[in-house]
Order: C-alpha cells, then structure tokens, then sequence
C-alpha cells in the first residue's frame, strides 16, 4: 500500500508499505478516506519534534482521520465492514493509575497515531486500530465531520476544564482550528461575548462570519486595548489557542481578578514565563490542555445535531499525491488556510 512519510526536515515521499494486517481480536481494518491537517503535524514535519517526541525517519505522521471499515477481529461489535467511521487516535493500555482514573489521554503507556515513538500515523491507505477507537458515523455526519470530530473534541475537552462557559466573556488568542473549535463549542454553548484574535487577517473573517463579538490582529493593533475598552472589567476565561508567548501575555493582561487562562496551544519553546504581579494579585488560574479525553461522542452527536457546524473550516483540500504540497501551504500560513484536508 502507499504511506506518505517523513524523510527529514520539510521532505515527504510516498513510499510503498506492507498492508496492515488484523493481530488482535479486536482489531478493526480501515481505508482511509480523508485526513486533516494539524498544528501539530507541522510541528513534526517543520521541526522533527515536539520536545522530547523526536521523528525517527521514516515516519508517517497524521491522526485527524476517518475511513471505512474494511475488516474486522472476532470480537468486534461496535463496528461491522462497510461503516464509515471517526477515527479517535489515542489507543490507551486501560490497566495503568492514570487509566483506572479515568485519564486516558495521560496513559503511561500511551500510543497516539503519528506520535514519534507510539504509533505511525494514518497519512497511509490501511490502517489498524483496536474497536474502542472507532466511532460509527451515523445520520448525515460525514467523513469530514469524522475527522474534524479530532480537533473539536479538544474544543469540547477545554471548555469542560474551563468549569464552564455560559453567561461569560471569553477570549481565543489564535483562531486556527483549535481556536475556531473552541469558539464553536463556547457558541453552541450560547456564549455571546467571544474576542478574538489572530496574526491572519482570512481567519479573522472566518471568526467575524461565525460571529465573534471582536476580532483583532495583534500585528495591526493593540488588541488588549481594543477588548479592553469592550470589558473594561476584563474577561473572564481567555484560551490560549496559538502556543505564542506573546498571545499568553495577551491573555494575562485580559483576564480580570480571578479569571482563568486555558492553554491549549503546542509552542515550539520549551519554557511559558508569566508577569509575577499581575498573576498573583489578580490570582489568575492557570489550566494546561491535554488533547481530550472521553469526548468523541458528544463531539459527534454536537455535530449530528446541528448545534457545531463546520461549514466555515475546511479551507483546502487536497488528494493523497500531493499532501506535502497541503503541508508546505499550512506550514506557511499561506492562502489564508484554516484546514486542509487530504483525500484519499
């Protein structure tokens, strides 16, 4: 079968595989039908590594998919040849402390599709993996909505850690797809006051057509002035959505005493630093995100019902052939791209 893979910095080549076979009894074969592209793959095919998680090449990356069940393990219920499918990357070992507490996506033995060191990723035609990681879609969900269900259950993930977000004001600094799944989820959530801010002035309008309260580009203006002069009180949550010191910084000096800032976004440093003063006489809380956990099916269902659309995401779309092309397009920000996707 045919895997696009790693070569080294920037270099991708399509390269011919073994086909996956079935090992355990549940087990579940899928072809894969479309892929989108995340943060995080460009942190791997720009940078060779997230932290310690470093690419050794070859190496397939890619994790936002959906697919169609080709085969399946003796064992296997939930699915059945035929069915398209969301596809959750992460395949805990449901036996270790973090696991027995519920906390899947902390798994010390964790292996996550397209993670360095766990799993290869799905920018191939097969893939397997084990039947708790594949989601029926059912009703008029897609094979877009199955691999967007990916990103916006971190959306949905981060507004839970949150404590919530109805009847607040909140801002998203960095509105690619983390930031504009988080935005859906706060206005499926009747969250009116939603500010906004990103470096691209295309995503900014995607933000004003999903109806964002303000947007702002922190290269032109000064955007805290701006939200500020809105909610002189200050927000009460701010997400961190780009992995930026400076969006981090932003958010701090948004947020009013006792407000909360959510850090959802991957930098590519390795150290957050923070204004002792402010954080500490505004007592501001401080809430990492972790991917997602338990929250595929409500992300689906969100979708299957109409409160989360995702008309406004997919910018780009592009077949298999020529996904480095798609990588190249995002890694630069270019064509003001919120989503590319990969066909099959």
């Amino acid at each position: 079968m045919k895997a696009m893979m790693l070569t080294g910095i920037r270099q991708m080549e399509m390269r011919d595989i073994p086909e996956p076979t079935l090992v355990n009894s549940n087990d579940v074969k899928i072809r894969m039908s479309v892929l989108g592209i995340c943060g995080s793959d460009i942190h791997y095919y720009t940078q060779g590594q997230i932290g310690s998680q470093k690419v050794q090449y070859p190496f397939s990356i890619g994790h936002e998919g959906a697919g169609v069940v080709v085969e399946i393990g003796k064992s296997v219920k939930k699915v059945k040849p035929g069915d398209q499918i969301a596809i959750d990357p992460a395949m805990p070992c449901r036996e270790c402390d973090q696991c027995l507490a519920g906390r899947y996506h902390t798994c010390r033995k964790l292996r996550f599709l397209g993670c360095p060191g766990q799993a290869e990723g799905c920018l191939m035609e097969y893939i397997v993996m084990p039947e708790k990681s594949c989601f029926p879609l059912t009703g008029k969900l897609t094979p877009d909505n199955g691999s967007i269900s990916e990103p916006l259950a971190i959306g949905v993930y981060a507004e839970k850690k949150s404590g919530g977000v109805n009847g607040l004001n909140i801002g998203i600094l960095g509105y690619g797809p983390i930031g504009m799944s988080v935005m859906l989820v706060a206005k499926a959530q009747g969250v009116d006051n939603i500010y906004v801010t990103d470096i691209i002035d295309e995503r900014l309008a995607i933000a004003g057509k999903e109806g964002a309260a303000m947007t702002g580009n922190p290269h032109k203006e000064n955007i805290v002035s701006k939200i500020l002069i809105k909610e002189p009180l200050g927000l009460d949550l701010a997400f961190e959505c780009c992995g930026k010191q400076e969006a981090f910084d932003q958010a701090i000096e948004l947020l009013k005493p006792g407000g909360k800032l959510i850090v959802v976004g991957i930098p590519e440093f390795d150290r957050w630093s923070m204004n002792v003063e402010t954080t500490r006489r505004r007592e501001i809380s401080l809430q990492f995100i972790r991917r997602q956990v338990d929250c595929v099916e409500q992300t689906l269902e969100m979708m299957k019902n109409g409160s989360i659309k995702i008309d406004n995401m997919v910018t780009h779309r592009f077949p298999f052939e020529r996904t480095k092309e798609a990588f190249d397009l995002v890694a630069g920000y270019r064509d003001g791209v919120m989503k590319a996707m990969i066909d099959f």
